[in-house]
């Protein structure tokens, strides 16, 4: 699993150091020192557990506002994050878990991210992130959010009206039900991957350029409209991306949401959504697979006196898949497939400094063998996307308070996960055609993180 790095930080240590708890390292939530230095207030008022990714509803509107709330002092938008990390999988992985990796129990720094995050001139703030990766000895842009916004009303009501440009379908969004900033916000590089998931589910991040209109009104609807289509060959091998997906024309991307804060809690309903037409080959002779992508979300936060936090996510997304293009070059069995992926979690934060978290995933469709080349002892073709599991996180995070040490200038955050699965690319058992079993990748990750 790729770590999703989208509003990172930096680590002061190797990874060995950072096992032992001794590294200034911390887990990836979504936000950088910089917002605080620049606003004035801690990290906690922004986020859930004090270090990120999930928003309050202090720090969605510090988003959607463009990132240019500020404490009227010069700040200079900077900020830096490193992640170190030990992996276990409960079997070893044959010829390794990565190019520089061994079959098991490997210490890594999986990443090293400069980012430019805060304002930058009038009602123009960025987010934008590069990223070393330390698995893959790699460096080249990663998440992107340049935004504009201004606050006005209507109809006697406040209205936030912005535009957001972006690489990352669904990076602008500012709920932890999308794909982008969904939990888990961190994991293992190192793992088995799945061989399944949705465009919208990272498919086509950094691969595309977006730009995107939304209004937030009265702090109850939400509603963005957008397009996105691919990004030349040229920019990506200067910014360091290799091709991996080829949009056809534009991309019509949505976002609908109805929120609503109380006072001690918040809740919001919505829908999110994406169509795109894709090359299924490099030389584009057989034209295209065309994507719909409809995503359902819900969110639920009991924030109380903020000692106690608690947090519920659910998402939902059915793609629907017309496989024309590669159904004519006899990569897919099928003319028209469907995918579908259900992740949940719940989380508990006590003191912004302690926290819990229980994930559940699922990953399901019809069954394609071309698409989904594995086979079961019988030598019978699964062609089965299908992947369950769950996620358990216990974390600690004892920077990011006002009274915390370093201040704004250090955040961090340890944290150990163990990922289950039920299901693994179609089977429980013997997967792989090679007698791999599902909790063959049942892993252990144990990772720190810091950032400045």
């Amino acid at each position: 699993m790729r770590l999703r790095t989208g509003l990172y930080y930096a680590a002061l240590a190797t990874p060995a150091l950072a096992v032992m708890g001794i590294a200034l390292v911390a887990d990836p939530a979504r936000a950088v020192p910089s917002f605080a230095r620049q606003t004035g207030v801690d990290c906690s008022a922004c986020h859930v557990g004090g270090f990120g990714p999930q928003l309050t509803p202090f720090g969605r509107r510090f988003k959607l506002t463009g990132y240019t709330a500020n404490n009227g002092e010069f700040n200079v938008p900077l900020s830096a994050m490193a992640v170190g990390s030990w992996t276990h999988t409960a079997k070893d992985q044959p010829g390794g878990a990565g190019t520089h990796a061994g079959p098991n129990d490997n210490f890594a720094l999986d990443e090293v991210s400069a980012f430019l995050a805060g304002k930058i001139a009038g009602p123009v703030g960025a987010f934008v992130q590069v990223t070393y990766d330390g698995n893959e000895h790699h460096v080249s842009l990663d998440n992107a959010d340049i935004r504009a916004a201004v606050e006005t009303q209507l109809g006697g009501r406040d209205l936030i009206l912005g535009a957001s440009f972006n690489n990352n379908p669904t990076v602008q969004d500012a709920f932890n039900t999308t794909p982008a900033w969904g939990f888990p916000y961190t994991g293992s590089a190192l793992t088995p991957d799945s061989n399944a998931g949705t465009l919208i589910n990272g498919g086509a991040e950094m691969q595309v350029g977006g730009a995107s209109v939304y209004a937030y009104w009265n702090n109850l609807l939400y509603a963005e409209v957008g397009v996105y289509s691919r990004l030349s060959e040229s920019f990506l091998s200067t910014v360091g991306v290799s091709r991996e997906t080829v949009v056809k024309g534009t991309a019509p991307y949505w976002r609908l949401a109805l929120t609503h804060d109380w006072s001690q809690q918040s809740a919001s309903i919505g829908t999110f959504g994406m169509i795109a037409d894709v090359y299924p080959d490099d030389l584009h002779l057989s034209g295209t697979d065309k994507y719909t992508d409809i995503g359902f979300d819900a969110s639920y936060q009991w924030l109380g006196d903020r000692k106690d936090i608690i947090s519920a996510n659910l998402s939902y997304v059915h793609e629907k898949q017309d496989r024309t293009g590669s159904y004519a070059l006899g990569l897919a069995a099928n003319p028209r497939d469907t995918l579908n992926e259900l992740k949940a979690n719940l989380s508990w934060y006590h003191d912004n400094a302690y926290g819990l978290t229980a994930g559940f995933f699922r990953t399901s469709g019809s069954a394609d063998p071309l698409l989904y080349p594995v086979e079961d002892i019988t030598g019978s073709r699964l062609g089965l996307p299908d992947t369950t599991g769950y996620v358990l996180q216990a974390d600690w995070t004892p920077f990011g308070k006002a009274d915390s040490w370093g201040g704004s200038w250090a955040n961090l955050r340890l944290g150990l996960q163990y990922t289950g699965y039920t299901k693994f690319n179609g089977a429980g058992s013997n997967y792989d055609g090679a007698g791999r079993k599902a909790s063959d990748n049942n892993t252990l990750f144990l990772f720190s993180w810091l950032a400045f």
